[in-house]
């Protein structure tokens, strides 16, 4: 049966992922698709549907940001992770981003992301006290938003359309996409802050981890990927939150580690091992279980390094207040740490 070009993989084609146990009873299926590629790009672990375009959404920030980046806007240290980042709206994200803003020379009026309460509480508190309310700074993608927006002001480009298709930053971006996924993308949409969102494969998502990973060692790929890579490793509290599963994973394991809306989520080792993993109803919480378990059945990282982080990221199943049960992983992954 031909795909769909307005459709991801279908259940048909995906595999349970995970499970959620609760009292010794399988309360609810995760099901979906994922992928392990070597260093050298070869499909290693295949799980599923891995060739059917998904939209990776909050997982190609890295490649918009370097984008940007390529496009002459001057990032540097923390502002790199965050401009890759889906931040919880810290007063550290948001002071971060405010000097990128300045550094740019336009306001925060000029963010086209939506106003929002931070996820971070300290930060929401300060703000319902200083009587500020929502704030753009505080949308999980101003980051990103605010690179856009310097590449405007480097280029002289039009600050008002930047979100738009045709835009001189956009269609930049879609060839940064291309050129690390090794794929044209399928279908481009609106994502969730208002930028275009690509549609690529998990194999692709998963290609272009392993090659932004791979550049701080490698020659061969620009210095600007390599400074992302590191960027990302050097400053993992700009790209989630401190205490957040992406940033720990980064902080204690050294692997770059960006989740995705809808259950997407791609990691990739120095080495350029890299994982991607797309569950097919959106739900983000057997992610990080998934896709590590996939890297450590192949020997890319450390099992008692990959145990200590799950156990901080990974949420039990309560019960009155009490672990009652957990995630588990279904069949088709637990039977790789068996070979």
């Amino acid at each position: 049966m031909p795909h769909n070009p307005h459709a991801t993989f279908t259940v048909d084609s995906a595999v349970e992922l995970a499970v959620i146990e609760r009292s010794g009873f399988v309360e609810s299926r995760h099901i979906g698709s994922a992928v392990l590629l070597s260093a050298d790009g070869s499909v290693v672990t295949e799980l599923g549907d891995i060739n059917t375009p998904i939209y990776a959404r909050s997982a190609l920030k890295p490649f918009q940001a370097l984008a940007a980046m390529q496009s002459g806007v001057p990032l540097r240290g923390a502002q790199v992770a965050v401009a890759c980042g889906s931040h919880t709206g810290s007063l550290d994200h948001m002071d971060v981003v405010a000097g990128m803003l300045k550094a740019a020379g336009v306001r925060e009026d000029q963010l086209q992301c939506p106003e929002a309460w931070p996820q971070d509480e300290t930060a929401r508190n300060w703000l319902v006290r200083s009587e500020k309310g929502k704030s753009r700074l505080a949308f999980n993608c101003s980051g990103k938003h605010a690179a856009f927006l310097w590449a405007c002001t480097e280029n002289g480009w039009d600050t008002h359309s930047y979100l738009e298709p045709n835009h001189p930053l956009q269609q930049r971006i879609r060839s940064v996409i291309e050129e690390y996924a090794g794929e044209k993308i399928a279908h481009l949409g609106i994502d969730g802050c208002g930028a275009p969102v690509a549609a690529v494969s998990l194999k692709g998502l998963a290609r272009g981890f392993s090659h932004l990973a791979k550049a701080p060692g490698d020659q061969s790929f620009s210095a600007r990927a390599a400074t992302i890579a590191t960027s990302m490793l050097d400053y993992p509290w700009a790209v989630q939150g401190r205490g957040e599963a992406n940033t720990m994973v980064m902080d204690e394991l050294e692997i770059i580690a960006k989740i995705g809306a809808e259950g997407v989520l791609a990691m990739a080792t120095p080495q350029g091992v890299s994982v991607a993993v797309k569950i097919l109803d959106g739900n983000v919480r057997a992610t990080s279980l998934v896709a590590l378990t996939l890297l450590a059945a192949a020997g890319a990282v450390d099992i008692p390094g990959v145990a200590s982080v799950l156990e901080k990221v990974v949420e039990p199943v309560m019960g009155g207040g009490q672990p009652v049960g957990k995630i588990r992983l279904g069949p088709a992954v637990s039977a790789l740490l068996d070979q």
